[in-house]
């Protein structure tokens, strides 16, 4: 089982023929919205796998709450720890050029709520997964960690956006993922080069870094990986990372090696890449299936 302690936004999705740079504004032909928010993402991807997924987060009071849980429910996530609160319900806008990139503005609300105290002690078992990423408070996000370890609990974290973690955090955790980006700005703190070998030697723990449309490369006590990424011409590349990190959990947490889940992750990553939007872009397990031959 995999317990997701993460973020629930609902997506404003703008397709543009450029991203905007700043002072500039651009039209586009229409909006879309969908649920999104990083762990709600990786909450569905590992769900649509096949995984048994177990969600902890914080909605609001407000019309949002129900379109941002939307798709959660569909895929058969246990939403009986998502708390409401009175802030409003986590909002992004994501702007996405032809080309399939972001740019992305984010309106945290009630994911500031979320509370590791959602989980429960019995819910934290030997064997299972814990899955995280960074859009609700860091202290909350390493108390849950430490009980997870102190359970023998899998830990997998994606260090998406990019934020610092207490090094006893960063100790605890089995797997951290990480976009080119978010390994700079971990190597920078760490003072080593901004790959999964340097900052496994630096942290001592496994490390994926994702390269976009050159795979990603892993490092760990057994040695280094590299997976190619899918052949494909994106159409949107919003929610791949946290399609990939929400794969390679479920991979992981139903028994496969790495390395198998790292390509299993890359294939599912690959599809996202080809349809607009963020949750309703996700692959079913039997399309990432088609897409690992």
């Amino acid at each position: 089982m995999i317990i997701c302690f993460g973020s629930i936004n609902l997506d404003l999705i703008f397709p543009l023929p450029h991203l905007p740079v700043a002072g500039e504004t651009v039209l586009g032909p229409a909006m879309r919205i969908e649920p999104g928010g990083k762990g709600a993402n990786q909450a569905v991807a590992a769900a649509l796998d096949g995984a048994s997924v177990v969600f902890a987060g914080a909605v609001g009071r407000d019309a949002l709450a129900e379109d941002a849980l939307r798709l959660l429910r569909v895929s058969g996530v246990d939403l009986s720890r998502v708390e409401t609160v009175e802030a409003a319900t986590g909002c992004a806008a994501i702007c996405v050029d032809t080309a399939g990139r972001n740019l992305i503005a984010v309106a945290s609300g009630a994911n500031l709520a979320a509370r590791a105290g959602q989980v429960e002690d019995e819910l934290l078992r030997a064997g299972d997964t814990l899955l995280l990423q960074m859009e609700v408070p860091v202290a909350e996000t390493a108390a849950l960690v430490a009980r997870a370890r102190a359970a023998g609990m899998r830990i997998v974290l994606n260090l998406a956006p990019a934020a610092d973690l207490p090094a006893e955090t960063l100790a605890a955790l089995d797997l951290l993922v990480a976009n080119e980006e978010e390994a700079a700005f971990l190597a920078g703190r760490l003072g080593c080069a901004p790959t999964a070998a340097a900052l496994f030697g630096k942290l001592g723990v496994g490390v994926v870094v994702t390269l976009g449309g050159e795979g990603a490369e892993a490092a760990t006590a057994a040695g280094l990986l590299r997976v190619p990424a899918a052949a494909i011409v994106a159409v949107d590349t919003t929610g791949a990372g946290d399609c990939f990190t929400g794969v390679l959990a479920a991979g992981l947490d139903r028994g496969l090696s790495l390395e198998a889940a790292l390509r299993r992750a890359s294939a599912a990553a690959g599809v996202a890449c080809t349809r607009p939007g963020t949750q309703g872009a996700l692959p079913r397990a039997s399309e990432t299936d088609a897409a690992s031959r």
